[in-house]
């Protein structure tokens, strides 16, 4: 049963994208096309990014629920600095990066430093950030921005699809990610503190840097969101990304990353990113109702939860 349960962690999560997608196929004409898949990729490219964050954050045992939040900081930073401050818009980016970059850091701080738990510390600066970006965007979007700001919601065509920029630099940073986790020290270092933090120290792993730097690294990776999310929508919009940060989660565990830390694959996130974009297509596609949408998302995450406990039990 445990080696069952092993490789239902590994293969499920291909498996299921496998047959939504023939399930989709058989619904709908338009489902198995280049233009299609285009647009999935292009409707989930800032929620990848947000949960490779979001999975160096679970691989430690931890959780962010500000990382939406968040990216929509960074957003209306990089905009306002760009627009109502006139700075170059590269500056303004790297501007925006940082201020995502320093929440990761405060969340951090306190989870490592201070010893608070990850659910409490994230959920307060969730709200602190919200109010924040409200504040300082008067609740306003930032529009008539400057196009090199644009340039990542740009297309390019391969025969007759057409690629957003920024699905190629989501694809990218997962490739090295994934040279990161497997072939690195520190990658180890991260899987060897998320299974037993203790035991890590014990060997001489500084597990202290481990985890602030592990949500300092999240926070520059939702900066990058952030500038996804702007080329995308073409405008700085204090409202996005409020259910961002449950879709990563659900993203992450569809994935196969472990709830409890120690165990899973940064590919295997780009899959669970895949499975809600295929689903919430294929959904709309069918001409089902957004509710219904939502509805299936969560019995998806519920059967993969109780399957990590499962797992996790059997271990």
């Amino acid at each position: 049963m445990q080696v069952y349960l092993k490789h239902l962690a590994k293969l499920g999560p291909a498996l299921a994208l496998l047959i939504a997608c023939l399930f989709f196929a058989t619904q709908s004409d338009r489902f198995f096309t280049g233009q299609n898949f285009s647009l999935i990729l292009q409707q989930i490219m800032v929620i990848g990014v947000l949960a490779i964050g979001q999975t160096l954050i679970v691989l430690i045992a931890g959780i962010d629920l500000s990382c939406g939040m968040a990216m929509a900081l960074g957003s209306i930073v990089m905009t306002k600095f760009a627009t109502a401050l006139g700075l170059p818009p590269f500056f303004a980016i790297l501007c925006g990066m940082a201020v995502c970059t320093l929440i990761g850091y405060v969340n951090g701080a306190l989870v490592t430093y201070v010893k608070l738990p990850a659910f409490i510390v994230t959920l307060g600066t969730m709200n602190i950030i919200f109010a924040i970006t409200q504040l300082y965007s008067g609740a306003q979007t930032i529009s008539g921005l400057p196009d090199s700001m644009l340039f990542l919601g740009n297309t390019f065509s391969i025969g007759n699809t057409s690629i957003a920029y920024g699905v190629v630099l989501m694809l990218l940073l997962y490739a090295f990610m994934w040279f990161f986790l497997k072939e690195t020290a520190t990658g180890r270092h991260i899987y060897a503190v998320g299974n037993n933090q203790e035991a890590s120290r014990l060997t001489g792993i500084a597990t202290s840097k481990v985890l602030c730097g592990v949500y300092t690294a999240a926070g520059l990776f939702y900066g990058i969101a952030a500038l996804l999310s702007t080329a995308r929508l073409g405008v700085g919009d204090p409202n996005a990304g409020q259910t961002d940060n449950l879709d990563s989660i659900t993203a992450v565990v569809l994935g196969g990353t472990s709830l409890f830390g120690g165990r899973g694959a940064i590919l295997g996130t780009l899959i669970g990113v895949l499975i809600v974009g295929v689903f919430r297509n294929g959904l709309t596609l069918m001409g089902v109702p957004s509710v219904f949408q939502v509805l299936v998302t969560g019995i998806l995450v519920i059967l993969a939860v109780a399957t990590d406990q499962l797992s996790h039990k059997r271990r």
